[in-house]
């Protein structure tokens, strides 16, 4: 039966496919290029190079390919993450949920970035990352310390993670492909009504 499911998946590929795209931020270290790596069907390494200004990948979740701009999180590269915001389908910031020393930071650049008008009203999923590590907050912590719950523009969603040990992965791509076929669905039904 696996077979005629995989054949099923294959024909609709060829003639129902999307691709959203998605924007990885956060401050250097965070684990962002681990968890892209990972997302992409990869393995973690724990020798990650820094990304150097972004790279791009893509990743494929059922019928929906995610193309996916990792930004590099020093704070040289940090003027230029709205650029690569504009039009996303979400954004994903990642934080070290174990490095109580970077959180304020990451919170100041994460809520100088979504006042941005030109990024009103895309999605964002907050993940803590790291949760692996013994004193890594837990996601209620990482909620208030972002202060996520002040954020009323747009829909925000934080997760727990280890990219290293693959914790809610498959969340995050779940939450994505969501978010973009809900988005996709309410477009068509806009553009019916109208049409109709």
């Amino acid at each position: 039966m696996s077979w005629f499911w995989n054949f099923y998946e294959f024909i609709l590929s060829l003639f129902w496919s999307s691709e959203m795209d998605i924007t990885l931020l956060g401050l250097q270290n965070a684990g962002k290029t681990s968890l892209l790596r990972v997302l992409g069907g990869g393995e973690f390494t724990s020798d990650s190079i820094p990304t150097i200004g972004f790279s791009m990948k893509r990743v494929r979740k059922g019928r929906v390919n995610i193309k996916c701009w990792d930004l590099g999180g020093q704070p040289r590269f940090r003027s230029m993450w709205e650029r690569y915001c504009k039009g996303v389908n979400a954004i994903l910031f990642i934080v070290d949920s174990a490095d109580p020393a970077t959180l304020q930071i990451a919170r100041m650049e994460f809520e100088a970035l979504i006042s941005k008008p030109s990024l009103e009203g895309i999605p964002v999923l907050v993940l803590g990352n790291k949760n692996d590590l013994p004193d890594a907050y837990d996601v209620d912590s990482v909620i208030d310390i972002m202060n996520l719950k002040a954020v009323d523009d747009r829909e925000v969603s934080c997760y727990s993670i280890s990219a290293k040990e693959r914790t809610n992965v498959d969340a995050v791509l779940s939450w994505l492909v969501s978010k973009y076929v809900l988005r996709k669905c309410l477009l068509t039904s806009a553009m019916y009504i109208d049409w109709y």
